[in-house]
């Protein structure tokens, strides 16, 4: 759970969670100015914080880091502010220890009605069906929604992706899924259902748009990458020559 002012919800997004399958609930605390640590202790949570605020990207590599530390092999990323339900994780996590995928997305939009009426805003939607169909046809994927928070990954995909070279910010969805695409691993989505409401995190349009231009920024090294104009070690495959 990467984590950050998240006290309000860290509790009822737990305690969905089906714990008869989850082996280990790591939090990481990007120094909250709230009790986000203190409900997250109570609960029995493991709880990393940082001593400075490292940003999303940031977050997620010490929570990826302290997963593979501890010897998982299916990693899911639960956001701690309850917007995503937890209850699929066993249904990601099964998809990626029969061997179907390496790694799995919640996708959030089954139809334009049910997501609307769910609360997620209209420009939001816009943006993400537009972004979503112009990503698959680049990277020649199928994905429902390449902008989902809820994913699972395996041991084996983490391992492979050179994840800590990322962005520290909320460019880091992204540049993981492109490398992840990029190198061949497989990647596939459930339907999960969503809630929108004040204490969910959510970018304003501001941080959208930059978020946007990063997202191309990384497609356009990806690129360079590619006809090897300019080596990237983001898209450097970690696994090979591994034995």
């Amino acid at each position: 759970m990467p984590a950050y002012n998240a006290e309000a919800t860290v509790a009822q997004t737990y305690n969905d969670l089906p714990l008869e399958f989850v082996t280990e609930t790591i939090l990481v605390d990007d120094c909250s100015q709230d009790d986000t640590v203190r409900v997250a202790t109570e609960l029995g949570i493991t709880v990393i914080r940082h001593e400075v605020n490292k940003g999303y990207g940031g977050n997620q590599k010490t929570c990826y880091n302290a997963a593979l530390k501890s010897g998982a092999d299916i990693v899911v990323m639960v956001h701690p502010d309850n917007q995503y339900d937890s209850r699929m994780v066993p249904v990601m996590a099964d998809i990626i220890r029969l061997g179907v995928c390496d790694v799995v997305l919640g996708n959030r939009i089954r139809t334009r009605a049910e997501t609307l009426t769910g609360g997620m805003p209209r420009w939001k939607y816009f943006v993400n069906r537009t972004s979503t169909f112009f990503e698959n046809f680049v990277l020649g994927q199928s994905l429902g929604d390449f902008h989902s928070g809820f994913r699972a990954y395996s041991r084996g995909a983490l391992e492979r992706i050179p994840y800590n070279l990322n962005s520290d910010d909320f460019a880091f969805d992204q540049e993981l899924l492109i490398q992840a695409s990029y190198i061949g691993l497989r990647i596939g989505d459930v339907p999960v259902p969503v809630r929108y409401f004040p204490e969910a995190s959510s970018i304003n349009v501001r941080r959208s748009l930059r978020y946007g231009v990063d997202t191309l920024g990384v497609l356009s090294h990806l690129l360079l990458h590619k006809m090897r104009i300019r080596q990237d070690p983001r898209f450097i495959d970690l696994g090979i020559g591994r034995s």
